[in-house]
């Protein structure tokens, strides 16, 4: 999983001894270089990567030697270096070396090594002596101070292995590396193998030599060094597995009391992932390491990585913690096999690894824990996919990649949200025992090497001897768009027919798609494969009919009148993925015109009453969407605060909020989660006086220095009326005690709350705030909710406007084509008219994050179209009794 978020560029300071920083290496264009995927000139065959790290400092070195087989004569090569100043580069050839000029030729790390005669086709191995500088953000080899002790890391994917080592950075080349690390005696170095010896090295240091990878690409090799706590363990022998497996946790000094529950969990994750895939953990070992900048993980072969807050959590850690370490826990680790094993091709292969990912993470968590619910999550994540796949603009889960700067534009949710629940529902469709046996086909015959799409498809249907699964595979991966799919009662039949869904005001091309579609009424389910405009199927039998059986299909459904109130009546019985689905359906239909804004509240009503937490409040969080948007206006806003308290308080007032620490630790997790809710809609939708003063209280003793005041749970509602109440001093408060601490959860819960009270002095405090204990991430923490909070989006916009070249300068393609989201919130065509003139040239200019962009721009003027089409009636729902 390629970390998914938007940083703006703060930079950390340095100790005083460190090394004066060097001038960045000129670029020299060459209209000649590629653009994406390397000629196939050569191969890299093996890498000897020899660095040395010393954390604290701007730079670290390297001495790097690659094994390659130069498939025909040649004078100039291609590969990649990012930023490295590059010392000496030598070809060796039969003993003899040949000096070479290596040349950068573009910003995203193309590099040309030239040669001062033609060099025969045939092994050679080229060397290379460089230095590179620590970045800030995760990306590349990255360095952050913890306390008073610095440590490194690295996160290489996509692209960004290049700017750690000169080398051949694309997922389609797999050899063997051998990393040695010269550092600090006493600090401790992590990789993908394990650590063969650690001798002594001029100049103090110490040597720290790992064994050989297995055959790996460039952007899953992980580097880690720095006065780490390091734990170990040894997973017992399985079915799969006849020898112990060696496993760790590899945490900052701030995290070695938190280190237990990731230390306690991976065992049985590991166990039910090989039981999956019938085969043992592929890699010698596992280590499982934090750093407190990346606000995701990465599944680096043998060596995790991941935030803090995921799988470090502290006593009383809330359901959604744990839910998230289960799913990206098994996600990473699902990575290890489907993705680190069998690797894609190319870029444009890379949904398949991190959809199928995606889908394990939700499943195998699920069998981890499963009064955790966390399967629900992947519909969720689903039905937020199809808003943004429902757009004009977009793009296809397998897209063809020819440049650099289209890559990372891969990792959205298109391929997490809508590709993971794409392969569930071809799962759901052939049964999980074919589907199983289809991807442990596709790991045999792919071990350490690499596969397409094609082939992947190809195991999955030879292994279930259904040809027909390859066309509905093919119709959701290969075009994008959301089906939807309007089922009409004729007599004892249902008249089924599909169509593209599209947003009030919008026009994009029809299409059609291949669709594994279930319902059901009181009886059985009713599965069909609709592969035709119009199906006709029997009616399932007495009842409200349920479209989307489990909830698993990505479609959207319509209904007439009559079903759609007798599903809504229906509401409370529902199963979740079911109470789900058809509460995105219904505000689906309501998007596109069709269903009226009354509807959504009588169904709020009758969904609070559902069991899961996650369809009960669905309705009312996405009710409050609409008013963060700006779509209930100012003086709909008593009706629409009554609204709330009346379907939520009493819902509340039945469960019992105590905001102490641990008062209702023996609530079943789903109970929990579903008060955390709750308290949240009360405090900040109905703004209920009591629920916010009981907050109020707990924080402020919280802040005090009462640690038990105040639950995990409620630290962001506590926290939140804080900073609406009292303003720029209480906003400096949280950020001062943010800053000075290293639990992620707290310091992530108190900068977001100090920039989401709603004041513009905060908000301009914020703008200038420069600290040398805030980093990247705390920095996006604070911007991300500045735009989103309605009474600091225009501020904040009016902000990131003027200083937008600075925000993009020097953060990396990734980072970069993030930061038009931030404008996600606007809503209006003069607002998205506004962006497009003042940032749209640069975006052009800089040819990254476009696609983005102009998805923002849609969204912009789509909600401009819903709020002048719906306003009104919106208004006259919120007052209906």
């Amino acid at each position: 999983m390629r970390f998914i978020a938007v940083s703006l560029a703060i930079l950390l300071s340095t100790t005083a001894n460190a090394a004066p920083q060097a001038k960045a290496p000129a670029i020299l264009a060459d209209a000649q270089a590629p653009k994406g995927k390397l000629p196939d000139t050569a191969t890299p065959n093996a890498y000897r990567l020899d660095f040395t790290i010393l954390p604290e400092a701007d730079r670290f070195s390297g001495h790097d030697e690659i094994d390659i087989t130069l498939n025909r004569p040649e004078r100039s090569l291609y590969m990649h270096g990012r930023d490295l100043t590059v010392t000496s580069a030598v070809a060796i050839i039969g003993g003899k070396r040949i000096p070479a000029k290596w040349t950068q030729v573009d910003k995203t790390g193309t590099a040309r090594l030239d040669f001062p005669q033609t060099l025969a086709a045939g092994p050679l191995t080229l060397k290379f002596v460089y230095s590179a500088p620590f970045g800030d953000s995760a990306s590349g080899m990255f360095h952050v101070k913890v306390d008073d002790k610095w440590y490194s890391w690295t996160q290489f994917e996509s692209i960004d292995a290049r700017a750690a080592y000169p080398g051949f950075d694309e997922p389609g080349f797999k050899t063997p590396f051998t990393v040695s690390v010269t550092t600090h005696p006493g600090l401790v170095v992590v990789g993908n193998a394990p650590e063969v010896s650690v001798a002594k090295a001029a100049g103090g240091l110490e040597k720290h030599q790992l064994a050989p990878t297995r055959p790996l690409p460039t952007y899953l090799v992980a580097i880690d060094t720095g006065p780490f706590v390091h734990e170990t363990g040894v997973i017992p022998p399985d079915a799969e597995r006849s020898t112990p497996m060696p496993y760790g946790a590899v945490a900052t000094q701030a995290q070695k009391d938190k280190m237990g529950y990731v230390m306690a969990e991976t065992p049985r994750i590991i166990s039910l992932l090989e039981n999956y895939f019938g085969e043992s953990f592929p890699f010698p070992k596992l280590d499982q390491i934090g750093t407190p900048i990346m606000p995701g993980a990465m599944e680096n072969a043998g060596a995790d990585t991941y935030g803090d807050g995921i799988i470090f959590l502290p006593p009383g850690a809330t359901t959604g913690d744990k839910q998230a370490f289960g799913m990206v826990v098994a996600h990473e680790l699902s990575h290890q096999w489907f993705g680190d094993l069998v690797t894609p091709a190319w870029w444009d292969d890379i949904w398949l690894n991190e959809s199928f990912a995606n889908w394990m993470g939700y499943r195998i968590g699920n069998e981890w824990r499963p009064e955790l619910n966390i399967g629900v999550g992947a519909l969720d994540e689903s039905f937020s996919a199809m808003n943004t796949d429902a757009l004009v603009v977009g793009r296809p889960i397998h897209q063809p990649i020819t440049e650099n700067g289209q890559i990372d534009s891969a990792f959205d949710s298109i391929t997490y949200g809508k590709g993971g629940q794409v392969v569930a529902m071809i799962a759901a469709y052939l049964g999980d025992e074919k589907f199983k046996q289809g991807v442990r086909l596709h790991l045999r015959r792919h071990a350490y090497g690499n596969a397409t799409s094609e082939q992947f498809f190809q195991s999955i249907a030879d292994a279930a001897q259904d040809p027909k699964v390859l066309a509905a595979f093919k119709s959701f991966v290969g075009q994008q768009g959301v089906p939807l799919v309007d089922v009409r009662r004729d007599g004892s039949k249902l008249v089924v027919t599909q169509s593209r869904y599209a947003f009030l005001g919008s026009n994009p091309p029809p299409l059609s798609w291949t669709i594994p579609f279930c319902i059901r009424a009181a009886g059985p389910k009713s599965c069909s494969l609709l592969d035709q405009k119009v199906t006709t199927i029997d009616v399932p039998g007495p009842g409200a009919l349920v479209p989307n059986v489990g909830g698993t299909g990505y479609y959207r459904f319509n209904l007439e009148p009559s079903d759609w109130q007798a599903l809504i009546a229906s509401s409370a019985q529902l199963p979740p993925g079911e109470a789900l689905a058809t509460t995105d359906s219904l505000w689906a239909s309501f998007r596109a015109g069709r269903a009226p804004a009354s509807w959504l509240v009588y169904e709020a009503r009758a969904m609070a009453g559902n069991p899961s937490a996650a369809a009960s409040v669905d309705p009312g969080e996405r009710l409050s969407g609409l008013h963060t948007l700006g779509l209930i206006g100012a003086s709909s806003e008593p009706a629409y605060r009554f609204l709330i308290a009346s379907i939520y308080g009493s819902r509340l007032a039945a469960i019992g909020f105590d905001p102490r620490f641990g008062a209702h630790a023996s609530d079943t997790p789903d109970r929990q989660k579903l008060r955390q809710q709750l308290v949240g809609l009360m405090a900040f939708d109905a703004h209920d006086a009591g629920v916010r003063a009981k907050l109020k209280a707990a924080a402020e003793a919280y802040l005090a220095g009462d640690k038990q005041a105040l639950d995990p749970s409620f630290l962001g509602s506590g926290f939140g009326v804080v900073a609406e109440d009292g303003g720029l001093p209480a906003a400096k408060q949280l950020v001062e005690q943010a800053l000075s601490t290293e639990d992620s959860g707290v310091r992530q819960q108190m900068l977001g709350a100090a920039a989401s009270g709603g004041h513009a002095n905060v908000a301009n405090y914020l703008f200038g705030f420069s600290d040398k204990r805030l980093r990247s991430f705390d920095r996006l923490e604070l911007i991300g909710v500045l735009a989103s909070v309605p009474e600091t989006r225009e501020l904040t916009a009016n902000w990131i406007l003027a200083n937008y070249d600075k925000l993009a300068s020097g953060n990396g393609i990734f980072i970069t084509s993030r930061l038009p989201g931030m404008f996600n919130s606007q809503c209006g065509a003069a607002e998205a008219d506004r962006v497009e003139r003042e940032l749209g040239p640069k975006i052009m200019k800089a040819n990254v994050g476009l696609l983005e962009f102009r998805r923002m721009l849609e969204r912009v003027r789509n909600c401009g179209v819903l709020k002048q089409a719906k306003g009104a009636e919106i208004a006259a729902a919120l007052t209906a009794r």
